[in-house]
């Protein structure tokens, strides 16, 4: 197909039947970040698919903008990559290819020399930590979690973490309904809707989608819950984490124990994806101070003919 031959890639929404198929082309990627995850494409709903040329081809909206995340696939890269300028140019918007990492960004630039500007989205690299960080907090610059953790234990001394399984969804989904309300008293004009609607389909979908998750429990009371899945063999994404903001320490106990039971369930796990901080300020000091081990850095490469437009 030649890039200014302009036709439409069918796309369609997916459903829990497409998660072995699409992970298939995952699995042989090196690094991507945590749009790629199964679970997060298919529980926040804007995404939609195509196989085309031997990949994987994504069509999403990002902050209300369509996007497409870079082709997954091992076959002919410029074919699916001229099938993507061809869609953007069919339905007339501008062609923004996203999820790029440095090895991506120099394909397209290579294969496309002058065509396409670069940005970088820093509001959008993930924060991937060492799991034995986030399960042993050693070490001086972890002296500060050890000492909020400390105090979480003195005042709840019988808490207990339990992993998350359909006996106690329920409870976990009355604690996320509680999580809401308070945010939404807190700022009646916040806008929770996306976010509710895909943890509720995590809920309802945990064991298709393969999740894991946690609740930090004192007696019947919910503390804390997170949920996630398995990005790649060495990596688990952290798609949800919620605590009550009046529980001192209950954001660092359930990251700890939840890091601990992974790694002991999952030997070759080495990582946690904590996902992004989408320039919240005080999000990102937050997963600064974890320390991460690395970062997925991103980028855009939008078509300098259609126009820059980030």
């Amino acid at each position: 197909m030649k890039p200014e031959t302009l036709a439409k890639i069918e796309f369609e929404h997916f459903t829990i039947e497409d998660k072995a198929r699409y992970e298939s082309y995952l699995a042989a990627e090196a690094e991507r970040g945590c749009e790629f995850s199964f679970a997060n494409l298919y529980l926040w709903g804007r995404q939609s698919f195509a196989e085309v040329h031997g990949h994987i081809v994504l069509f999403s909206q990002f902050n209300r903008r369509s996007v497409y995340p870079y082709p997954l696939g091992t076959g002919d890269k410029k074919a699916a990559l001229n099938a993507i300028i061809a869609d953007a140019g069919a339905r007339g918007i501008p062609c923004r290819i996203t999820g790029l990492g440095e090895a991506e960004k120099q394909t397209i630039d290579t294969l496309y020399p002058g065509r396409f500007r670069f940005h970088a989205d820093e509001d959008s690299f993930d924060y991937v930590y060492d799991i034995h960080d986030l399960a042993d907090l050693k070490g001086k610059k972890y002296h500060g979690k050890r000492n909020h953790l400390n105090r979480f234990a003195e005042n709840y001394p019988n808490y207990r973490a339990e992993p998350m399984d359909e006996s106690n969804i329920p409870a976990a989904r009355q604690m996320a309904s509680l999580w809401f309300e308070s945010r939404l008293t807190e700022n009646p004009n916040a806008d929770f809707h996306m976010e509710r609607a895909a943890l509720e389909k995590a809920f309802r979908d945990f064991r298709a989608l393969e999740l894991e998750g946690m609740l930090l429990k004192n007696g019947d009371e919910v503390l804390a819950i997170t949920l996630a899945s398995r990005l790649k063999e060495d990596t688990f994404d952290v798609h949800f984490e919620k605590a009550h903001a009046d529980v001192q320490g209950a954001y660092p106990a359930i990251n700890c124990e939840f890091a601990k039971y992974i790694r002991a369930k999952y030997p070759g796990v080495r990582y946690l994806n904590r996902e992004e901080d989408m320039g919240l300020e005080g999000l990102r000091r937050a997963k600064q101070s974890y320390y991460p081990h690395h970062m997925v850095k991103k980028y855009w490469a939008c078509l300098l003919e259609d126009g820059y437009d980030y």
